[in-house]
């Protein structure tokens, strides 16, 4: 049985990790509330900028004059993997890497794939990794604004239209609520058909198009690829926030019970010790005595 030194110094290091993860948890809570209202208020916009989109596209022939949209034969990958800049968020980023790793496995297999990590930890894997690594855009998640966010969103498209990618492919996960967080494999360019099924046809719809329909899509199109590639890093910096918080409450509550199991452990310790000393005193005695 451990002695009482040992058992009191564990009992210590226990409580000040539970100090930590509860803090942790506390910064996290207060960081995902931030990161929620983001998310919610982006939403609503992408949803709605896709639909103004939809009905532009939707008053002419299609979207074949989209660069954006282009189609062509599948050579070149790109893939985005957004994780996060650290660690101690359970299973949030390991999910991330699972799956890029398996869709470069499996899907593009064949195909000369490129990785683009965004945020350290996907940095640091793939770094290791054989496949074509452009590591400049990393550190995003030091200031998750739009201005930052678009540059790495104009890399990507301008590298699109040049044609050194022929498919984007995003890996991130979609903000669900503190415990739940889906890992969503996306195909970012080249952009699917616009006008989806259920739009009305532009013959049914008067609009009135200034100054034309190719100016309104050629500026609304990148406008709302950025948009989509923003919303992307807005749901995986709040699904890091929630999947922290997630992970440092189950920590705290382990570390209380290990807690409770210690406090036992050295009581019993403590009452043996005791017991061997009382024994030990009315050893002496009887000793002394039959003398």
């Amino acid at each position: 049985m451990a002695n009482l030194k040992e058992v009191k110094e564990r009992i210590n290091s226990v409580v000040s990790t539970q100090q930590i993860t509860k803090a942790m948890k506390m910064v996290s809570a207060s960081k995902l509330r931030r990161a929620q209202d983001k998310i919610i208020q982006m939403r609503p916009y992408s949803q709605k900028l896709t639909a103004i989109l939809n009905n532009v596209s939707s008053a002419s022939e299609g979207d074949e004059d989209i660069v954006f949209a282009e189609k062509r034969e599948v050579k070149n990958v790109l893939i985005v993997p957004i994780t996060s800049d650290k660690g101690l968020c359970g299973a949030f980023n390991s999910n991330i890497l699972k799956a890029a790793n398996l869709a470069i496995v499996q899907r593009f297999a064949d195909k000369n794939v490129t990785i683009l990590p965004l945020g350290k930890k996907a940095f640091e894997f793939f770094k290791k990794k054989d496949n074509k690594f452009i590591g400049e855009f990393y550190q995003v998640f030091s200031e998750v604004t739009f201005e930052n966010v678009r540059r790495v969103a104009d890399f990507v498209m301008d590298g699109f239209v040049n044609g050194d990618y022929d498919q984007i492919v995003l890996v991130y996960n979609e903000f669900k609520n503190v415990a739940t967080q889906n890992v969503i494999v996306e195909k970012f360019l080249p952009m699917e058909k616009i006008a989806e099924e259920g739009v009305i046809k532009g013959a049914d719809v008067d609009y009135i198009l200034e100054p034309s329909r190719e100016f309104i899509i050629e500026d609304l199109v990148p406008t709302s690829l950025k948009i989509q590639f923003y919303k992307a890093i807005l749901e995986s910096n709040a699904s890091e926030h929630g999947a922290r918080m997630t992970a440092m409450d189950k920590a705290t509550e382990n570390a209380g019970d290990l807690l409770k199991d210690l406090r036992l452990m050295y009581n019993r310790t403590r009452q043996a010790a005791i017991t061997n000393e009382i024994l030990e005193i009315v050893s002496g005695a009887n000793a002394l005595g039959g003398k």
